[in-house]
């Protein structure tokens, strides 16, 4: 199973995978970090299209044409702003990879690559993203046997440290 997943520091918008996840907002329509990153990347095109989809909730999950990017899809997914876990937000960042590799699926994506969801501007608790994240992952791919490779995709140094700890976890 760990030779299915891959913890990278990187750029996600430069993943050669079938498909990239962007940690979007629920108009799907662009912002900053990863999001803005992915739509700068992909062109005018994925706007174009996001503005089709009627936008996205929070945890839900979005697929569009990955446009000028390596990656062939682009699965727009809304992770939760962090209260101090009141108010579901476990589970809606469980709900967001949960519901990308469903879509994946469907699409019969081979490869995948995740950013770290929730964990920049909307404050989710770093090691407790990391764990959520695994677990949904480990437990998809233990029933699928068509994903070949899930890349978790950090931006810095420190985020890609805790996902490696919590990679080695039991």
């Amino acid at each position: 199973m760990k030779e299915r997943i891959s913890i990278v520091t990187g750029d996600i918008t430069t993943q050669e995978t079938d498909a990239i996840v962007n940690a979007a907002n629920t108009s799907l329509l662009g912002g900053g970090g990863v999001d803005g990153a992915i739509h700068r990347a992909a062109g005018k095109q994925l706007l174009e299209e996001c503005r089709t989809l009627g936008g996205c909730e929070t945890g839900g999950a979005k697929i569009t044409k990955g446009y000028n990017l390596k990656a062939k899809y682009v699965i727009h997914t809304v992770g939760p702003v962090w209260n101090g876990g009141k108010y579901g937000e476990r589970e809606k960042l469980a709900g967001c990879y949960k519901n990308s590799l469903a879509l994946a699926e469907k699409h019969k994506v081979k490869s995948i690559a995740f950013p770290s969801i929730s964990t920049g501007i909307y404050r989710f608790p770093i090691e407790e993203a990391c764990r959520i994240a695994l677990k949904e992952i480990k437990s998809f791919l233990k029933n699928n046997n068509i994903m070949e490779k899930v890349v978790i995709v950090c931006f810095d140094k420190n985020t890609y440290e805790e996902y490696e700890k919590a990679n080695y976890e039991k």
